[in-house]
């Protein structure tokens, strides 16, 4: 029962994540992306996703992994940008008890509770020289050191990066490692802003209109052609978000 119970979730979830459920219009820019992104992601390969903030890199991340053979795995989350380093190394590779204060416990880290699957790490340009070296290494010897720890924990992921930043500037700049680069970026994928896909505008509010709709018991509300235009006119600095 239980095994029938996990395929089954499994099921509703690769269905919930799939490609046909990232909102675009036939053709269009993020069509090719997708259709690439899918491609890649049959092979367990690392993959870096680039695009402005609010873009969708995340929801392309879950997408490449329900369609991959790691869909039985966990998919996992950091978000790099939101936590300084020391406690960075700690959330992704683990820790022991009585490593730092306040560890009164083995912790084990984002690698460890993904294996066998995926970890997406998002805004990675955002980490430390001195960070990049640890998460290198990890990526090299597939295995992590818990913080505190003197033997090395295996793991099996597949990590998939993600950054609003040009990193290729970031590297001749010397503030991102160039062989952490070439590590992350077997597969590079680029979101586009909305901004430069005007056609998925509609697409995209129509189905947000639905939804709200839905919410608030009034199924079958549309958008009328004056508001479409007015939203197709507008920028949209902050994007999709």
């Amino acid at each position: 029962m239980l095994r029938q119970r996990t395929a089954g979730q499994m099921a509703q979830a690769r269905q919930h994540f799939s490609f046909d459920r990232i909102l675009r219009s036939p053709g269009g820019p993020l069509d090719a992306v997708c259709a690439m992104a899918e491609r890649v992601a049959r092979y367990d390969i690392p993959v870096l996703v680039l695009g402005e903030s609010g873009t969708g890199k995340e929801l392309l991340a879950r997408a490449i992994h329900y369609a991959s053979p790691r869909v039985g795995g966990p998919f996992v989350v950091e978000n790099c940008a939101a936590i300084p380093d020391t406690l960075l190394e700690s959330e992704l590779f683990g820790h022991k008890r009585g490593a730092f204060t306040g560890a009164h416990e083995d912790h084990p880290g984002l690698f460890q509770r993904g294996d066998g699957g995926t970890v997406f790490l998002d805004e990675i340009g955002e980490t430390s020289p001195a960070f990049q070296v640890k998460l290198l290494r990890v990526l090299q010897e597939g295995e992590v050191r818990p913080v505190g720890g003197v033997r090395p924990v295996p793991v099996n992921v597949r990590v998939i990066a993600a950054t609003h930043r040009q990193l290729e500037q970031r590297v001749h700049d010397g503030l991102f490692r160039e062989d952490l680069y070439y590590r992350l970026a077997a597969v590079t994928l680029t979101v586009p802003p909305l901004r430069e896909r005007v056609a998925d505008i509609p697409t995209i509010a129509r189905q947000i209109a639905l939804d709200v709709a839905a919410e608030l018991g009034h199924p079958g509300a549309g958008l009328p052609d004056d508001t479409l235009a007015c939203l197709m006119a507008y920028p949209w600095p902050g994007n999709i978000r």
